[in-house]
């Protein structure tokens, strides 16, 4: 009788261990499933823009996707016929070409995209060669000219008349100054948004220096390098574990969106971040300037956007609060509402 007066009480707690190991491997279940069902969505998103990018000739453009939530300073500038208007008339350049950073696609913007359009601009997103749905291999991309090759073709192919308002995220900041001296007079106004605003003769992976060591000691010691053209040869592109991933770019992004970029972000192809630009004052001077800095950036921080800024004035500076250095997926609004007053600056 004594002995099982004993045994109860450690059976019970037995049972208390075995509930809370049980609950532990639910919620760890849990949380599995909710990342699965994440990805499956990012997936499907990711799939359903390859669909519509397939008849926009290779790159995300027109609607794909949309939000229902607008600043409420954007809904009032339509209430009447009158004011919406106005606002056009203000906006000399209404469309705007949309160029991603490194490792992204067209994809990224289509956030930016609905907002754009939900206001009567014109907005479109190229796939850069190596990225987003472009098939080239990225580690064959060599070049920045090669690399911003689409940019370049669909500015050429313009009318004579038209012009456009080129962003250009991150890394993209570099395509962006060789579109500037490639083809000044088919671009009304550049914005850099947390991107590599680099001067003559510099190179866009320089920005990065402070962070990540001299190119050359990045070079002989990264582990994410990748080596297209075998071991012996110089590195040819570069690609992140998923998890420096989001701790660099996805700070303050949703996780649908962090998903989205899991299952869609591809290797950096290095020859057109390694090369030096050539930029003169006479056409990549030309054009007006605009500088979009992020606050809560880990990947190109505060401090290096700042040197930017001072190193290669622009005509103006915006500051986001509270983004990451996606402000496409952590503040759009904010980044869409910045957007609308460069279009209007005369």
């Amino acid at each position: 009788m004594g002995n099982k007066l004993i045994c109860m009480p450690k059976k019970g707690s037995r049972d208390i261990g075995s509930k809370s190991k049980r609950s532990g491997r639910l919620s760890q279940r849990k949380m599995a499933m909710e990342e699965e069902l994440l990805h499956r969505q990012a997936l499907s998103m990711a799939i359903q823009q390859h669909q519509l990018s397939q008849r926009f000739e290779g790159s995300m453009s027109r609607r794909i996707g949309s939000t229902s939530s607008r600043r409420r300073t954007m809904s009032d500038t339509f209430s009447n016929g009158k004011q919406d208007q106005d606002f056009m008339e203000n906006i000399k350049t209404k469309k705007f070409v949309l160029i991603h950073g490194e490792g992204f696609g067209a994809w990224c913007w289509y956030k930016s995209i609905s907002l754009l359009e939900e206001v009567g601009l014109f907005a479109t997103a190229l796939d850069l060669t190596g990225s987003g749905i472009d098939h080239t291999d990225p580690n064959s991309v060599s070049t920045l000219a090669e690399y911003s090759k689409p940019l370049i073709d669909y500015l050429r192919k313009l009318p004579e008349d038209e012009k456009v308002i080129l962003v250009g995220h991150s890394c993209g900041g570099a395509t962006v100054s060789y579109a500037l001296e490639s083809c000044p007079e088919k671009i009304s106004k550049a914005v850099y948004l947390s991107a590599t605003m680099v001067a003559d003769g510099q190179r866009p992976f320089d920005v990065f220096t402070g962070e990540l060591a001299s190119a050359e000691i990045f070079m002989q010691e990264s582990q994410y390098l990748k080596y297209g053209n075998g071991k012996d040869k110089s590195p040819t592109s570069l690609m992140l574990d998923k998890q420096q991933i989001k701790g660099l770019y996805f700070n303050q992004s949703p996780s649908k969106d962090v998903a989205l970029a899991m299952v869609s972000i591809r290797p950096i192809p290095l020859g057109p971040i390694m090369e030096k630009l050539s930029l003169s004052q006479e056409k990549y001077g030309s054009v007006p300037r605009y500088y979009i800095q992020t606050l809560e950036d880990h990947t190109l921080s505060p401090d290096i956007q700042e040197k930017l800024v001072r190193d290669n004035p622009p005509q103006g500076v915006f500051k986001i609060k509270g983004s990451d250095h996606c402000p496409f997926f952590s503040k759009p609004q904010s980044l869409h509402k910045i957007l609308l007053e460069i279009a209007q600056t005369p």
